[in-house]
């Protein structure tokens, strides 16, 4: 007989709630505790209507039948993007303690938009922004905010370089450009080109060296041709393709000279400034007005984190401060309002299970983390030049692995991937390069092991 529907039901604290609880937490500890991730891969939009519609109903199917059917039919047709053999795009590695703690941040309902409401878990966040600010080179004033990704990130401290550049203008009696301009590399990341789209500004793309790195006197031709209509540079420290970090000592040289905002994205790569041997391929970003990075990727946290810090947060306040009768009790305050910083109002405290993993392990074994990675590649890469039939496309620079197998078609190396996969034995799906198709190990994972990686290569043969 089914059960009379209550307004209380869903939230009453009862024996169905015990035992709700209970179903999803039990999953929750064997899937965080799996000593063998399964990699499992995506089954058809015809095999999950046949093996999984009719879950929403009047009634409910149950907790325990919902967590079957999530369990048995819907995760395995999730790729693990946790698996040691997820070499696809740029892979997830959480720790253990992020993974655990990203539970109790959904348990505890925090809101963490506001000081009022989520001060301790705000001033957590602000512990490892400052701490990545003082990594990074950042002033002691610099600061910002973890928003959804990069995509986001980028967005918003766009906004707030154009911002400034309107305020500028007003402020000296200039008018402003018919259309704005950004300028970046070439092998910028797509999501430049979206913010640019979604703010309705130009992009002028300068043209990188043919190892891919952009540099000052590219990004001074573009300033000569688009002048004062150019409101920010973007540069890439650490590109998804490739892993290649632009020249940003020289692109900051340039932008300090010209008074120009230069936003760093760092989305993935910039957590190679962990590392003392690769820092140095960084300078020039303690000169950025804003940087991003992703902890989601190489920083070891569950999806989804972007850390956006400002040079002068002030600028990011003075963007996106929204303004509202409701919200006059928070804006009118003098308080580290998070939701100021970014174009999200209502935002999840989502920095801090990267808080609770650092506190837990400390820096120094997410320093030999991100340097275990850097190594494997290099490793790798060597190995890939050993091979006959296969080559390098670039050198790696941190742990983004490019190569091809010679005599290859892009139609060769998706029946590839589709057998690797099919198999389990390994996600790594084709990219492409100057029209040519190529593969590339994406390396985040301490799991992954050079065993692993020469065994994918062994199947090239």
């Amino acid at each position: 007989m089914t059960e009379t529907p209550s307004p209380a039901r869903m939230h009453a604290l009862s024996d169905e709630t015990r035992a709700t609880v209970d179903v999803v937490l039990d999953y929750a500890r064997r899937r965080a505790l799996y000593e063998d991730v399964p990699l499992d891969k995506p089954l058809t939009p015809r095999d999950l209507a046949r093996l999984a519609s009719g879950s929403i109903t009047p009634a409910g199917i149950g907790a325990r039948r919902a967590a079957a059917l999530f369990e048995n039919v819907l995760a395995p047709a999730c790729v693990s993007t946790d698996h040691p053999g997820y070499l696809s795009f740029i892979p997830s590695a959480p720790t253990k303690a992020s993974i655990a703690f990203d539970l109790i941040v959904s348990a505890s309902a925090i809101y963490g938009g506001s000081w009022m409401e989520g001060s301790g878990a705000i001033f957590a966040e602000n512990e490892v922004l400052h701490w990545l600010a003082g990594e990074f080179g950042l002033p002691a004033g610099a600061g910002g905010v973890f928003v959804q990704g990069g995509t986001i990130g980028n967005l918003s401290a766009l906004v707030a370089a154009r911002d400034a550049a309107r305020r500028r203008n007003r402020e000296a009696g200039h008018p402003d450009p018919a259309r704005w301009v950004v300028v970046c590399s070439a092998e910028a990341h797509s999501s430049i080109a979206s913010a640019a789209e979604v703010m309705d500004v130009d992009i002028a793309k300068a043209i990188p060296d043919a190892a891919g790195r952009l540099h000052g006197d590219a990004v001074a031709a573009a300033l000569e041709v688009h002048g004062d209509a150019v409101f920010a540079v973007v540069a890439t420290g650490g590109t998804t393709n490739f892993g290649i970090v632009d020249d940003i000592a020289s692109i900051a040289a340039v932008t300090t000279e010209r008074g120009v905002w230069l936003h760093i994205d760092g989305a993935y790569g910039l957590a190679a400034m962990l590392v003392d041997r690769t820092r140095l391929l960084f300078a020039g970003v303690e000169h950025a007005d804003s940087v991003i990075v992703d902890p989601h990727k190489w920083l070891f946290a569950p999806f989804d984190a972007c850390a956006l810090l400002y040079r002068d947060p002030s600028i990011g306040l003075r963007a996106h401060t929204q303004k509202a009768e409701y919200l006059d009790t928070l804006t009118d305050a003098a308080d580290w309002n998070p939701s100021d910083l970014g174009v999200q109002l209502t935002r999840r405290a989502r920095g801090l299970p990267l808080w609770y993993s650092l506190a837990t392990y400390g820096t120094d074994e997410y320093r030999a983390a991100i340097t275990y990675g850097i190594d494997l590649a290099r490793r790798i890469a060597d190995e890939i030049e050993s091979r006959e039939g296969l080559s390098l496309v670039r050198d790696p620079q941190l742990s983004v692995v490019v190569f091809r197998r010679d005599g290859w078609t892009l139609a060769d190396y998706q029946a590839w991937s589709e057998r690797l996969l099919d198999d389990q034995h390994g996600f790594v799906v084709p990219s492409s390069h100057a029209g040519e198709p190529v593969l590339r190990f994406a390396i985040i994972s301490p799991l992954t092991t050079f065993e692993l990686l020469t065994s994918i290569l062994d199947t090239l043969a």
